[in-house]
């Protein structure tokens, strides 16, 4: 019995140092590609228009909801303490800097990654990818450097969106119990606001988009044969991209707090 959970241990951990080796080779060949073939302009904005489209209505709806549960539960602690006059910003901060980043990224790797991840792999399952390559095309350029740039641009759009519908969010929240007007919230929540802040979240943005793009792209790419494959390339590229996510947070908290503070 501990042989076979050694072995398996084993097995396992060969499995994710060759996904991490192929990713990285992966992401070598998707810069090669980029700067060395014809940009697929066409392409890359259906994929910025299917993507932002598939997400919009769920990251709005979460971020409204989350700004607003955040008030409503934050409110009564910072009441007791005297200092609700900093709750929008304390909310507002907090979304920007860390939760909405985070949550919109996981909720982008359901929706979109899973998708890219389902769609490449039928295509290979049903050897499309293989009669373009037999047909003198170049299917990774078309196929896959046009997402992975569509979902490095489009998620740090869809977290600004985020953030807005958070800010409204948490506006009609405190609005609920209290008579605050919308410009005074708006003078609460900035007046703690930096450059400094938003900086590193929009950078942070950016390589959370581009993972989830490279790492759904690849599991699809090289998906096993069989139906199985679709489904097993789907979940993969969730699993994998959502860890990728927290691993990239806590790289970017350890390195602001270095230069910051």
């Amino acid at each position: 019995m501990v042989m076979k959970r050694k072995s398996t241990l084993l097995i396992n951990t060969g499995l994710l140092l060759q996904n991490i080796a192929g990713i990285a080779t992966f992401t070598t060949r998707y810069f090669k590609t980029l700067f060395t073939n014809r940009f697929e302009s066409r392409e890359f904005i259906n994929q910025c228009f299917k993507t932002g489209y598939q997400s919009l209505l769920l990251v709005s709806v979460t971020a409204f909801i989350l700004g607003m549960v955040l008030t409503i539960q934050i409110r009564p602690i910072v009441a007791d303490l005297g200092a609700e006059r900093m709750l929008p910003s304390m909310v507002f901060i907090s979304i920007i800097t860390e939760l909405g980043p985070v949550i919109f990224a996981l909720l982008f790797a359901g929706k979109v990654g899973s998708g890219i991840g389902a769609e490449l792999s039928s295509m290979r399952v049903t050897e499309q990818i293989d009669a373009m390559e037999v047909s003198a095309t170049n299917p990774f350029n078309f196929l896959v450097v046009s997402r992975v740039s569509a979902t490095t641009v489009i998620f740090p759009i869809l977290v600004f969106f985020g953030d807005l519908f958070a800010f409204i969010g948490s506006y009609l929240g405190l609005k609920a119990y209290s008579d605050i007007s919308f410009i005074l919230f708006c003078n609460r929540a900035f007046v703690d606001f930096f450059f400094t802040d938003i900086f590193p979240a929009t950078i942070k943005t950016l390589f959370f988009g581009f993972f989830i793009g490279i790492i759904s792209c690849y599991m699809g790419y090289y998906a096993i044969r069989g139906t199985e494959g679709v489904g097993k390339a789907a979940n993969s590229a969730v699993v994998a991209s959502s860890l990728t996510i927290f691993l990239i947070d806590l790289i970017a908290v350890m390195i602001t707090n270095l230069i910051y503070y």
